[in-house]
């Protein structure tokens, strides 16, 4: 029997390779940003055409490469970082396995042009699909570009994968950001086909947080700083009032490398206890910086989990040192530590040591309002005639108010003498009563029903905004004054993304400048609510649904205007609203469920009431 058993091919082991290390254009993004990084860069700059389909470009102006260097760079595990397995737990650089370059040239056409501070010539090498096309000697600026163009050109079933350039892009975005964040430090900017995206100046953290958020993040900002032995904390997180339904602005950094960590984000959450709005989530970018032997990053391909030596000292740390800067920055009702224990705010004693306590002399008979007001003892005829006519004229106000109280019985009186088995009368429709401003009790012939208010109206308008869609216009209320709205990168991309289903719905919005709309006009059933904060809460939602189920753009949209939109839980309705309300959510085809398959309605029959009175 012969063996089966054999080597794979270097191009066949480096495209399976590259499926560990480049899922998608991101991918490559964060690992070519990374190795400017690492090349000592000032200045990055990111060029992608297509969402990365096409051209993904990186230029820096780091330390560039030998002709010896940049050729062996493509070779598998092959790195300056490292040069035995101790050096594994001091690493402090971005990438050191040796194996981004080669996967990516395994499954896209790569350029690179490299030059060292001082040479006179630079070196371009060309390869595609893990072979090596040309080397040559030539004239380039100093540091390196790398251009990656057509990826996954030789495997098209893993391009047919990728998702529209919208998304892509967004996921370009978030890497962009990941990297940028933690180095302030350094210049960045970001180009999308013709359009500059990101033009980031070196600063400060707060200024780079602004500069990639936008300029409101100025007052929403609260500082964090600790330093300790075991590690030292720094950045910012977001006052509460400003949390998010969805968990996007979220980064920890350790050793300016972006991780994610469900565990110190609790530490973050529970510093937050007590101070965010139900279902909300803290925002926060905070930079970790422990010694690289207490850690442990080479457990994942992307790096992003991290083995922690201590965890739990470094989660005590990290709630301790943002419930602090909440206290701090009167964010949370804090105690003044800086005042001595045995003083208080109280006035000093009177020399004699009695306190008195002030006392006011009031005359009951005096009234402001008659010219030259006297004391009541001389009080005139008149003045007497005066307060007995007032007298009479309350007395006839009460009569006429206890005539109304009679009539008002009376009418209670004939609702209770109606027919209460008739389920058609006109009169059961008054029969509705609000519990807790949170559910509405109405009568039914076997007993009586419990709607939740929200519920219900989160399927009337789910419907609703799906008829739109299905008739491809609705009505719009144009903006006497148009709301400017400005977006951060990332919701600009989704909103751009999104256009033409959010103009079917009813909105006028147009692009205006960068990371800006423009809203002309709202959907006509929605002219009580503020513009911005409509789009803005819609987009919100949208965001949460993608993180909760899978479905097309339209129902997504459908399901988060109907819960920006919908009655919340504690708004009183009147029995005319109340009515209503079941009349349209027993219009609707789907009436007894959520657009999230929570019950909108749970019946009681009389013999279950009968049963729990029985002893």
């Amino acid at each position: 029997m012969p063996d089966i058993i054999h080597l794979l091919p270097d191009s066949v082991a480096n495209q399976i390779a590259a499926g560990e290390v480049v899922q998608r254009p991101a991918s490559a993004v964060k690992e070519l940003m990374e190795n400017a990084l690492d090349a000592g860069s000032t200045s990055i700059t990111l060029i992608v055409k297509d969402a990365g389909k096409t051209l993904i470009q990186v230029i820096d102006n780091g330390c560039g490469m030998s002709e010896t260097d940049a050729r062996m760079s493509f070779e598998r595990h092959a790195t300056s970082k490292i040069r035995k397995a101790d050096d594994l737990f001091a690493i402090r650089t971005m990438g050191f396995r040796g194996e981004a370059l080669a996967s990516i040239a395994a499954i896209a056409q790569v350029e690179l042009k490299t030059k060292r501070i001082g040479d006179e010539l630079g070196v371009k090498i060309n390869i595609e699909g893990s072979e090596l096309k040309t080397q040559e000697a030539c004239l380039c600026s100093e540091g390196s570009s790398l251009s990656v163009k057509n990826l996954f050109y030789n495997i098209p079933a893993r391009r047919n994968f990728l998702k529209n350039d919208s998304v892509e892009l967004r996921h370009i975005i978030d890497e962009f950001q990941r990297v940028s964040i933690p180095n302030p430090n350094i210049a960045f900017s970001l180009h999308h086909n013709t359009t500059e995206v990101f033009h980031l100046e070196a600063g400060s953290l707060k200024q780079r947080l602004m500069a990639v958020f936008g300029s409101s993040y100025n007052t929403r900002l609260v500082p964090v700083e600790e330093d300790t032995s075991i590690v030292k904390i720094q950045g910012f997180v977001i006052k509460p009032e400003f949390a998010k339904k969805t968990r996007g602005e979220q980064f920890f950094f350790l050793n300016k490398r972006f991780i994610k960590n469900a565990y110190l984000h609790h530490a973050v959450q529970s510093a937050f206890e007590e101070l965010l709005p139900k279902d909300s989530f803290a925002s926060y970018f905070l930079l970790l910086d422990v010694d690289p032997k207490t850690i442990d990053i080479n457990i994942h391909p992307t790096k992003t989990e991290v083995k922690f030596e201590d965890e739990k000292t470094v989660y005590a740390f990290l709630r301790s040192a943002v419930k602090k800067s909440l206290g701090q920055f009167n964010i949370t009702p804090s105690i003044d530590f800086n005042q001595e224990s045995h003083l208080y705010n109280m006035p000093l004693k009177p020399f004699d040591g009695i306190i008195k306590q002030p006392t006011i002399k009031v005359d009951p008979n005096f009234n402001p309002f008659l010219t030259g007001a006297v004391p009541s003892n001389k009080r005139s005829e008149s003045e007497l005639s005066n307060r007995a006519n007032w007298e009479k004229m309350y007395s006839r106000h009460a009569d006429n108010q206890l005539e109304l109280e009679v009539k008002k019985e009376d009418e209670i009186q004939q609702t209770i003498d109606t027919d209460w088995d008739d389920e058609l009368h006109e009169s059961n429709k008054k029969l509705t009563y609000q519990l807790h401003n949170k559910y509405i009790l109405s009568h039914i012939k076997t007993g009586f029903m419990v709607i939740d208010q929200q519920g219900a109206h989160e399927r009337i308008l789910y419907e609703g905004v799906l008829e739109k869609f299905n008739r491809h216009k609705s009505a719009t209320q144009q903006e006497l004054f148009p709301k400017t709205i400005e977006l951060n990168s990332l919701d600009f991309a989704l909103v751009k993304e999104l256009q033409t289903e959010i103009i079917e719905i009813g909105f006028d919005i147009r692009e205006f400048g960068k990371n800006t709309y423009i809203i002309h006009g709202v959907p006509a059933d929605t002219v009580n609510y503020e513009s911005g904060g409509l789009l803005e809460g819609l987009i919100e939602n949208y965001k949460q649904n993608l993180q909760e189920l899978k479905s097309d753009k339209r129902e997504n949209l459908a399901r988060s205007m109907a819960r920006n939109m919908s009655i919340k839980s504690g708004k009183a309705l009147t029995q005319e609203e109340m009515n209503n309300l079941i009349d349209q959510l027993f219009a609707c085809k789907m009436p007894y469920s959520t657009p999230n398959g929570k019950p909108t309605i749970t019946t009681f029959s009389v013999d279950e009431l009968d049963k729990r009175f029985k002893k």
